[in-house]
């Protein structure tokens, strides 16, 4: 089962987050084989970290929630609160496996949040500059929450487009930075 997760940090925890930086690495090192994609959320002026995106296929939801929860940052105090959704990898691949590669352009993480009709259930055509690319489900891995996005564009405002924005009761931009040891 694929699971999204995204930790959103804590105001004003950035020490925090880089002194637990190798135990955070250590603990994800431990989900290597499960990762599909993963790395931080940045603020826009001052390329501070603002949250941290995982997406791993996991055995069951308690594990899943086992994954978050015991999370290095999470339970230091790291972050604020957690998005876990079931998820399913549309592109059928990792970020590792992306074409353009781990440096170059600027990234993005699009979430497109809502309930009813699901929308974007296919990717664009164009999927060159698709990183990972789902739907956010709820536990019984079939009602549509929204979609999950990872991508590379030219701005924000081109990465909000690969959404049908008024699908969605709200679409969050983030930038986001490929993740991991080097």
């Amino acid at each position: 089962m694929e699971f999204f997760c995204y930790h959103r940090d804590r105001p004003d925890s950035a020490a925090l987050r880089d002194e637990l930086l190798e135990e955070h690495w250590s603990y994800m090192d431990r989900y290597a084989a499960e990762m599909i994609a993963r790395g931080p959320t940045f603020d826009r002026d001052s390329d501070a970290a603002t949250g941290s995106v995982h997406i791993v296929d996991l055995p069951d939801p308690s594990t899943a929630r086992a994954f978050v929860f015991d999370e290095p940052n999470y339970q230091a105090g790291v972050y604020r609160d957690v998005m876990l959704r079931r998820w399913r990898n549309v592109l059928g691949r990792t970020m590792w496996d992306f074409p353009g590669g781990r440096d170059g352009g600027d990234r993005y993480l699009v979430l497109g949040l809502g309930s009813g009709q699901a929308a974007d259930l296919d990717p664009p055509r164009d999927q060159d500059e698709l990183i990972a690319y789902g739907p956010l489900l709820a536990d019984d891995g079939a009602t549509w929450l929204g979609t999950a996005v990872l991508l590379r564009a030219p701005d924000p405002d081109a990465a909000r487009a690969v959404l049908t924005v008024d699908r969605y009761a709200d679409v969050e931009v983030h930038d986001w930075g490929f993740g991991g040891r080097r």
